[in-house]
């Protein structure tokens, strides 16, 4: 049975290869799911039968289009830009946008694959969708971040929607971003609607939404913990990233009693032994989200942390492991030194930070696992709850939010260890995606073949 899955894994990623060519990071996230889903695909044949899968991994559309603006030195300057809607069975798409240079079709068709199965996590009416530009907002001034977004939503803007999709920011996108969007849409379109989620507060935005991803990550690895009588407290802590998601994963991790022990960027990590505290904190988020600073900054101004240049955090050891930046951060080697240094959790904050050959090594080691699509889950989550607030027409509190929030993760583990139990363990690779499968599968099914 085993090598017949195997082949029956091998057929399918030949031919999702040949249609879609180049797309390393696309063929990645969909070996990752097909692994997982091909056992019970295979167990079930309705869901064979009407090649659900195939269907799965194709986009219901992709927008290309050109984005130009003008610098501040009067150049005219031209940018590529996509939304990838990959598909909305049970609501209508949401996934972020990102500005970055690394900014492909396929980076974006992986992310807008995981999306699906993410917010069919949720349990809330949301369908999975990715967009972005390979525009670098780094270095530009004000006025520049403004043409730019400005001007892409003169394409955009036709569509999305509150009904249709919801964009909401990822790397790249923050607060400044999407309130050029925003305000650009709000003209264009002559509506006040929640077509945007991470508003402004003061225009429509959610509390907590900034903080979601990284707190929902670390509520996501508490629960894992809970489940075997353990907790964050007293445990040492591995954070790559220095953005929102590890900036809020660090805070949450600190309030409840974990001790972090790194940060990073793309110039390397700092170190500091003694912890970085609350304190320590509010001078990085001043750094990172004012001054637009580097990390190697923190060791200057706190001398018993040393800074790393060009390295990761995962050669430092510790108790519990978030990476929080970006795809592909672990990799095999990374995840060895980190399972020899004694490492008993990792929850990905970050979008599939783990290479392939990482993430079976934590799995065949019996760690704690919990896979992106369902620790990270916490940002979308909270962009639907933004969703809610706007159609009702009210804001929540602090408290309400997040308290939502802490629920909603809960309940993302209790699928995932509903559908990932094998005997003692939990594997929360296969839980995730299996519980993200079949709300999904069962929606196309009753659609018949559209």
């Amino acid at each position: 049975m085993l090598k017949f899955v195997r082949e029956e894994v091998e057929s399918f990623m030949q031919g999702l290869v040949k249609r879609n060519p180049g797309e390393d990071e696309f063929h990645q996230a969909v070996r990752e799911v097909t692994e997982s889903l091909m056992p019970f695909i295979l167990q079930h044949p309705r869901y064979k039968q009407a090649q659900l899968l195939e269907r799965l991994t194709e986009p219901d559309r992709i927008i290309i289009f050109r984005v130009t603006w003008e610098d501040d030195e009067g150049n005219f300057r031209a940018n590529r830009a996509w939304r990838v809607q990959f598909n909305n069975s049970i609501g209508p798409y949401k996934g972020g946008l990102r500005f970055h240079p690394s900014v492909t079709q396929s980076v974006l068709k992986f992310l807008g694959f995981e999306q699906i199965f993410k917010n069919s996590l949720t349990g809330l009416p949301m369908g999975g969708a990715k967009g972005g530009s390979n525009f670098n907002p780094k270095g530009k001034s004000e006025h520049e971040v403004m043409r730019f977004c400005h001007s892409m939503m003169i394409e955009l803007h036709r569509h999305i929607g509150e009904n249709t999709d919801i964009p909401a920011g990822d790397i790249g996108v923050g607060g400044r971003e999407i309130s050029y969007l925003f305000g650009q849409y709000k003209r264009l379109s002559n509506t006040f609607v929640g077509t945007l989620t991470g508003k402004g507060l003061s225009f429509g935005g959610s509390l907590v939404r900034t903080e979601a991803t990284g707190y929902g990550c670390v509520y996501f690895c508490e629960n894992m913990l809970n489940r075997l009588d353990d907790s964050i407290k007293g445990k040492s802590v591995c954070i790559s990233g220095s953005g929102n998601v590890a900036i809020y994963a660090a805070e949450m991790a600190g309030k409840l009693g974990g001790k972090v022990l790194t940060l990073s960027d793309s110039g390397g990590v700092i170190h500091d032994p003694d912890g970085i505290d609350e304190e320590k904190l509010a001078y990085v988020k001043e750094l990172k989200e004012k001054q637009r600073g580097r990390i190697s900054e923190y060791a200057e101004k706190y001398r018993k942390a040393t800074f790393h240049a060009d390295r990761r955090p995962w050669h430092i050891p510790c108790d519990v492991a978030l990476p929080c930046a970006t795809q592909n951060e672990i990799d095999q080697q990374d995840a060895e030194t980190l399972l020899k240094n004694g490492c008993i959790a990792v929850a990905e904050g970050a979008n599939m930070p783990s290479t392939l050959e990482a993430m079976k090594a934590f799995r065949e080691a019996n760690i704690l696992f919990g896979p992106a699509k369902a620790a990270n889950a916490g940002g979308v989550a909270v962009s639907g709850l933004e969703q809610s607030q706007n159609s009702l027409r009210l804001q929540w509190t602090h408290e309400e939010v997040n308290t939502k929030l802490k629920s909603i993760m809960k309940e993302i583990h209790e699928k995932c260890v509903h559908y990932g139990t094998k005997g003692d363990h939990v594997d929360y690779v296969d839980g995730a995606n299996l519980a993200g499968f079949v709300k999904i599968a069962e929606s196309m099914l009753a659609y018949g073949a559209v």
